[in-house]
């Protein structure tokens, strides 16, 4: 393993900080895509509903 001294503990805090951002960030993107797909979805359905209708 490697001998991160003194620091370790701010090393290692700062890793697990920036893992943690990163994940809440891909879990975020993630949910918005499916939420913007989802609207998506929705507004075709409802066009092709209407082009039915002429």
């Amino acid at each position: 393993m490697l001998e991160l001294g003194k620091y370790s503990g701010a090393i290692l805090g700062s890793w697990g900080i920036t893992l943690g951002l990163l994940g809440f960030l891909v879990v975020l993107t993630w949910v918005q895509a499916r939420s913007a797909k989802r609207k998506h979805d929705e507004i075709e359905a409802r066009r092709k509903a209407g082009e039915g209708t002429k």
